[in-house]
């Protein structure tokens, strides 16, 4: 692995190694519909997970929040997050591309300059 590589391309390699690994160990092969659906319902139990690190239970008594655990279970949900954009045929520059865009298209939104409206605070409903 190149040192000076791009962050997010090498994300998407290790990622797309482990998934092959454990396809071809396991013998594993379903359409790419399937897989994806697999990789929600697993990042699903990720996202349980890391609600059950941040106290969401109000019938429990709080305990303070572990900064590993929390981090740890984000990791686990960016595992399955870029498993899903290679299985759909994303690289990573068009997931980058497509945070760029949507990135600015919310920040519209939320100043009124989108033509999707209900987004800017200065905007009155109509009475």
């Amino acid at each position: 692995m190149e040192i000076n590589k791009d962050k997010l391309d090498v994300i998407f390699e290790l990622q797309a190694s482990l998934d092959r690994d454990i396809q071809e160990r396991r013998g594993l092969d379903f359409p790419m519909e399937r897989w994806i659906q697999k990789d929600v319902l697993a990042m699903v139990s990720e996202l349980a997970e890391l609600l059950d690190e941040v106290n969401f239970k109000w019938w429990k008594n709080e305990k303070p929040v572990d900064r590993g655990s929390l981090h740890g279970e984000l990791v686990d949900i960016l595992h399955f997050f870029i498993s899903m954009c290679i299985r759909a045929g994303m690289t990573p520059e068009d997931l980058y591309n497509g945070y760029i865009a949507k990135n600015k298209e919310n920040f519209d939104r939320q100043y009124g300059r989108s033509q999707k409206k209900g987004y800017d605070v200065n905007e009155k409903e109509p009475e």
